[in-house]
């Protein structure tokens, strides 16, 4: 299943079924799981561990030095998940020391073409990048969350889970839980109410969230005042406990 011209170090290790097409580079330290495919002209790189039935499309680069001018060669990693899949040209970066040391990507998400996740991001499971989606370093994304085309993360925000970002937004601070935002900076533009419903979302817990959205975007009240509101109804809504947490855990502050 390894390509004749595909290099692959006598170090890696390659589980069952994985294929590795023409002009590939697996380098030392790089473990790959069971039935994943690697397209030709990837190159990955490690200490690197990439897990079962992955779909790694051609001129992908995994695994490369974090770019980062502090980085003085430590072995810091990239994790990978399961079932994932890396469109073409994607380039995800190991991490640095001061950063943890792990970059990583969960399972079942889907990067599309010229995706970069750059060091010590933690990317969560079920996310969507669309083309050209770029996180700078020390980025967390949560689970579901959908970035559109061209999005841009200034390193060290947080998307929470759910969030959806339109074409071309740039983001410079944190965007809470189910938040749609679009534009330079992330102008909030209510709540993913779409993408709820596909993932099972009641009716009644997306009014619960819209009422939400209102009482921190839409209220004349500050942003304290409003999570003392939100978290007075927190107690018996678990969805909004989770959005209190992750504005009360925020240190760039978010978008309003």
């Amino acid at each position: 299943m390894i390509h004749p011209t595909a290099v692959v170090d006598g170090r890696a290790r390659l589980g069952q079924g994985v294929e590795v097409g023409a002009y590939a580079i697996v380098g030392a330290d790089v473990e790959i799981g069971d039935s994943t495919r690697i397209a030709p002209h990837v190159v990955i790189l490690g200490p690197t561990r990439i897990g079962k039935e992955n779909r790694i499309y051609q001129f992908c680069s995994l695994g490369d030095a974090p770019q980062h001018t502090g980085y003085k060669g430590e072995p810091t990693r990239l994790e990978i998940g399961d079932r994932n899949v890396i469109r073409e040209y994607c380039t995800l970066n190991r991490a640095t020391v001061a950063g943890g040391g792990v970059t990583r990507l969960g399972s079942d998400n889907f990067l599309m073409a010229y995706s970069h996740i750059a060091h010590d991001c933690q990317v969560g499971d079920h996310t969507i990048f669309a083309n050209a989606s770029s996180l700078a370093g020390h980025v967390h994304i949560g689970d579901y969350a959908v970035l559109g085309g061209f999005t841009l993360v200034h390193q060290f925000c947080r998307i929470g889970a759910h969030c959806m970002t339109g074409v071309n937004t740039t983001l410079f601070k944190d965007v809470p839980p189910f938040v749609t935002v679009a534009g330079q900076g992330g102008v909030p533009h209510g709540i993913n109410a779409r993408g709820l419903r596909r993932r099972g979302f009641s009716e009644e817990t997306i009014l619960i969230i819209k009422r939400a959205y209102k009482t921190l975007y839409h209220s004349e009240l500050k942003l304290t005042e409003a999570v003392q509101e939100l978290e007075r109804v927190g107690q018996s809504q678990p969805e909004i406990a989770r959005f209190v947490e992750f504005i009360k855990a925020s240190k760039r502050g978010i978008v309003r």
